[in-house]
């Protein structure tokens, strides 16, 4: 197939790229060239025909974007980088008449929070009052729907859960730096924080399993006009993924559990708590991918939550430029630490 992608080199589209790629796929990439030699370094061989083809284009710049169009179209064209409703509206406008299939890439998020029955579906609502960032892939799931009933413009969307690759260690709460501060603190002894009690489940796929599904949507008939969500139908408690990362580091763990409803208030704004904690992770999660296993014959993860942790932290570790320290986020920890235990102190005083 005959495929464009605007993106193609991030944590959920790069692997798919290379599946794609390695398949003998016709691949153009709309992007801004800062990571395609990443891409190129991971993929076999040397020969042409396994090579992108690069646009290279801030694909907010509409005009110069419709100009390197001309003339081309697509059997399948993915947004990987749309947010809002403005960026689906402007990949409307360059595409319109150009694929036959148009993906767009929202989020398990968006389901409604809380949620009122365990097990999630496709058809579970979509609501979620406590981040702006899945209320804005509702937005963008609602005009592009919109589109396929009233015109016919060819829509499959890809509800993806939490997706991770090699180069960070999946949490539920980071700071601005990423995941590595927060190993750090585990390889130092510190105490590190835990939402809630950790006992809530959640779903981590790797891009490596991801990528099937979402490649297996391509060019599929069935799939337009549908909204697939695409994880691994495993689940685990952040107890256990915590657990599991300490195993992989060699380290004991030393957790402290902290409410959510604390962590936002303690939060002040500087890591939207609020939306990735109570609008997302601090969420039981459970799937049904079973509609996805309709549309994909024989989908199946072949990395377990356990392997793909352990892989990454070892990947980590490896690399020292993955090791990007946060000081700002690990004295961050220590004062919500060190205030919970004040709390307590003062409570076995009286």
């Amino acid at each position: 197939m005959k495929i464009l992608f605007i993106g193609g080199t991030g944590t959920i589209s790069m692997a798919i790229s290379r599946r794609l790629l390695e398949q003998g796929h016709e691949l153009y990439l709309i992007n801004r060239g800062n990571r395609n030699a990443g891409l190129a370094a991971q993929l076999p061989g040397t020969g042409e025909w396994n090579r992108p083809k690069e646009i290279l284009v801030d694909i907010n710049d509409e005009e110069k974007a419709a100009k390197l169009l001309e003339g081309l179209e697509f059997d399948v064209a993915a947004d990987f980088i749309a947010f809002r409703k403005e960026h689906l509206e402007r990949d409307y406008r360059l595409l319109r008449g150009k694929t036959k299939q148009f993906v767009y890439i929202s989020s398990a998020s968006a389901y409604q929070k809380p949620l009122a029955d365990y097990l999630i579906t496709e058809s579970t609502p979509l609501a979620n009052p406590y981040w702006q960032y899945s209320r804005d892939k509702i937005e963008g799931e609602d005009y592009l729907m919109k589109l396929y009933r009233e015109e016919g413009f060819p829509v499959t969307i890809v509800r993806p859960s939490h997706t991770f690759d090699e180069r960070s260690v999946p949490l539920g709460l980071h700071g601005a730096g990423g995941s590595w501060q927060v190993l750090k603190r585990m390889l130092e002894g510190k105490p590190v924080i835990i939402h809630g009690d950790g006992t809530s489940l959640w779903t981590m796929t790797h891009n490596s399993d991801f990528a099937p599904g979402f490649t297996g949507l391509l060019g599929n008939p069935h799939a337009l006009g549908q909204a697939v969500q695409i994880m691994s139908p495993e689940s685990m408690t952040w107890n256990q993924i915590y657990q599991v990362i300490a195993d992989a580091l060699g380290v004991k763990l030393n957790a402290v559990h902290i409410s959510t409803e604390f962590l936002v208030a303690a939060d002040g704004g500087r890591y939207d708590f609020n939306g990735s904690l109570l609008g997302d992770k601090a969420n039981t999660v459970v799937f049904d991918i079973s509609k996805l296993k309709r549309l994909v014959p024989g989908f199946a993860p072949e990395k377990s939550m356990e392997q793909g942790l352990r892989e990454t932290v070892q990947n980590v570790l490896k690399h020292p430029e993955l090791q990007r320290e946060d000081p700002e986020f690990d004295a961050w920890c220590d004062r919500v630490i060190a205030a919970r235990q004040m709390a307590l102190d003062s409570l076995k005083q009286e």
